[in-house]
């Protein structure tokens, strides 16, 4: 192959490569990026904008703060006396909730150790019958074990 025809052809190939870049792949990526330059000015317009009425919000803010505070002076006032009242009745209910839960709790103590008494004393009567049986070897009949039972009951 000769080196002239190479060298041709190379440059051949390089001006339609240049010219298809320059008329097809150039303009898109000049527009795209003259795109996001426009973006990126229009954001930082808008985040300037944004700034100045940021601080313009605050200003009114501060504004409003200032009024509330002097106007809302008196309802505080009378809003921490309303809520003292509040806790000072709550801690009555409380307390009266308090005492009626622990009469409660006594109540059914006491009621617990009727009913252990009870069955302390059956248990009781029923020992002693036992021993004495066993004393006596002989068998009592049951009306007269029954008899026993609750005289012993009465006595404990």
């Amino acid at each position: 192959m000769n080196l002239n025809a190479t060298l041709f052809f190379q440059m051949i190939v390089f001006f339609v490569l240049a010219w298809f870049t320059m008329k097809f792949i150039w303009p898109p990526l000049t527009r795209a990026m003259d795109d996001r330059r426009q973006k990126i000015a229009d954001g930082l317009a808008a985040a300037d904008k944004g700034k100045a009425d940021l601080a313009q919000a605050q200003a009114r803010i501060n504004l409003m703060e200032a009024n509330a505070k002097t106007e809302n002076h008196s309802r505080m006032v009378e809003a921490e006396k309303q809520a003292a009242a509040l806790i000072e009745q709550a801690r009555r209910e409380a307390e009266s909730e308090k005492a009626r839960i622990v009469a409660q709790a006594k109540q059914d103590a006491a009621q617990e150790v009727q009913r252990a008494r009870e069955a302390l004393r059956a248990d009781v009567a029923v020992l002693a019958i036992k021993g004495a049986e066993q004393i006596l070897r002989r068998e009592v009949d049951a009306k007269a074990h029954a008899e026993l039972l609750d005289q012993l009951k009465a006595q404990l």
